[in-house]
């Protein structure tokens, strides 16, 4: 790729800087396992979401939406591994006018039947202990003795009074997931070819066709977690490729990505359209103390809806929200986060890095006006929308043109990739690195003396903001897929052998 200019580089990286800032400073990943309730509750912890123009070649008429789930998923966690909650509702939200609400829904239903796959031992039918009772190739096969589907809705207006749709595929309104990867010995054929089966082509009523994929894939953030929680143990100005490793390395995920196209998501000739995604748990759960055989007996549920979670920038309830509302951050929905402006504008981690690292001054331009516009509303000219209402989530102009896989920089628009974060997320953009020397500072210094961007702050009130800070950990798009739906293939359960 051709190195651009300085005065390129300056710009690009303030863009990205801007938007980035929010998600500052140390985090155990992007949103796992971030606030009280949701650790108890793994099956609707919403661990990262990404949205990007599709660079699948013949695709960059298309936006890819990846909302992932359940984390921390060791490969070898059998008998049951990794099932949606049927319980839940799982959802995939969109803005294309800038009011914070949300105009598009695509709602995800799941459901677990068992086939009651018995042996005859003696002169009794007897149900085994298992998900699979032999290899697996096919969709659907006999072999497997827990069939989970789902099924998707688009909601056009609010998400539980607006209307509603269903999305068909070639078999109607019910789509297969695949079992987890289990192992080599239970797909002789490859878990991918029998994965890629459940890749489904659909028809988006109002919109035309697209794409949906619901599965296992390998856990796609990096991170050097374990150091960074050991107050912050590493070097944070070492080498930004292999100083440490990732952590997240050997896990899983549970993914839900839909291909849509531009002309569905956008509205009145704005292509910046906005995204979150979130799940629900009904209010009410009652413990069954005497459970009748089967699945799905264990509680009785019901009544409206309550979110639980909720995801749009990374790393925003991980490591911005005080821990006291980060349930309350879960449960609240963009157009009322007026009532966390606090954490934004008072942020404390740059504090708390200070602690630890005494020469790493943090900013002093309080309140931290910079933060407030990038956060809350995007950069003008690049994401924001042009009537805008400030609020937190992912935002992506959809008239810039994707970068394909070869050419991507981890560093999004500071890279000279103005496809990657902060105009939206894709798997390989390096949020942690770009949001630690933000959140130090760096907007301020690259802003200048002038503060041509108005942004509130000038090199001076960053004395740290230079600083090249770094976890270590770094990857690239040539480590994951380049085509629908671009996460890599789930680590095997036997992949210790």
């Amino acid at each position: 790729m051709r190195r651009p200019g300085f005065s390129s580089i300056v710009k690009t990286t303030l863009l990205a800087a801007s938007v980035a800032s929010i998600a500052s400073m140390p985090a155990m990943a992007s949103s796992h396992r971030e606030g009280p309730f949701i650790t108890g509750a793994p099956k609707v912890d919403g661990t990262d979401f990404y949205m990007f123009r599709s660079y699948e070649s013949g695709r960059q008429d298309y936006v890819t939406l990846i909302a992932n789930y359940i984390p921390f998923q060791d490969p070898q966690g059998g008998p049951n591994f990794y099932q949606f909650d049927p319980n839940a509702l799982y959802e995939i939200h969109v803005d294309n006018n800038g009011d914070a609400k949300e105009d598009l829904t695509f709602q995800f239903h799941f459901k677990s039947t068992s086939k009651r796959t018995a042996l005859p031992i003696g002169d009794k039918q007897v149900a085994i202990p298992l998900i699979n009772s032999n290899t697996i190739g096919a969709v659907n096969p006999a072999s497997l003795n827990v069939r989970e589907t789902y099924t998707v809705d688009i909601v056009r207006g609010d998400r539980r009074s607006g209307t509603r749709a269903s999305i068909t595929g070639p078999s109607g309104a019910e789509f297969d997931k695949p079992v987890d990867n289990i192992g080599d010995k239970t797909f002789p054929g490859g878990y991918e070819a029998y994965a890629s089966q459940h890749i489904y082509n659909v028809s988006i009523p109002g919109c035309g066709n697209g794409r949906v994929f619901v599965g296992q894939r390998k856990e796609p953030f990096y991170i050097a977690v374990g150091k960074i929680f050991d107050l912050f143990n590493l070097n944070p100005l070492g080498p930004e490729n292999a100083g440490n490793k990732n952590d997240l390395e050997n896990k899983n995920i549970s993914t839900i990505a839909v291909e849509v196209p531009i002309s569905c998501l956008t509205a009145g000739g704005d292509p910046v359209i906005g995204a979150w995604t979130t799940a629900s748990l009904r209010q009410g759960r009652l413990i069954n103390p005497a459970p009748a055989s089967g699945l799905g007996n264990a509680t009785k549920e019901g009544g409206a809806w309550a979110q639980v979670s909720r995801l749009g920038m990374p790393l925003v309830n991980e490591v911005i929200i005080g821990l006291e509302d980060k349930d309350r951050f879960n449960a609240s929905k963009p157009k009322d986060d007026a009532q966390f402006l606090t954490y934004v504008t008072n942020p404390t981690l740059p504090a708390l890095v200070q602690t630890l690292f005494p020469s790493a001054k943090a900013p002093t331009n309080l309140p931290r006006t910079d933060l407030v516009t990038a956060f809350l509303k995007g950069i003008k000219g690049v994401n924001q929308p042009a009537n805008v209402t400030p609020s937190e989530m992912l935002r992506l102009n959809t008239s810039i043109a994707p970068t394909p896989a070869a050419s991507q920089n981890a560093l999004g628009v500071a890279g000279g990739d103005k496809a990657g974060f902060p105009n939206g997320r894709r798997p390989a953009d390096d949020i942690v690195d770009v949001s630690l020397r933000v959140a130090m500072g760096a907007l301020c210094v690259l802003t200048g003396d002038t503060d041509a961007l108005q942004v509130g702050c000038k090199p001076a009130d960053a004395p740290a903001g230079g600083l090249a800070l770094t976890d270590g950990v770094r990857k690239t798009a040539a480590d994951y897929g380049t085509a629908f739906p671009y996460l890599g293939t789930p680590l095997s359960g036997s992949f210790n052998q």
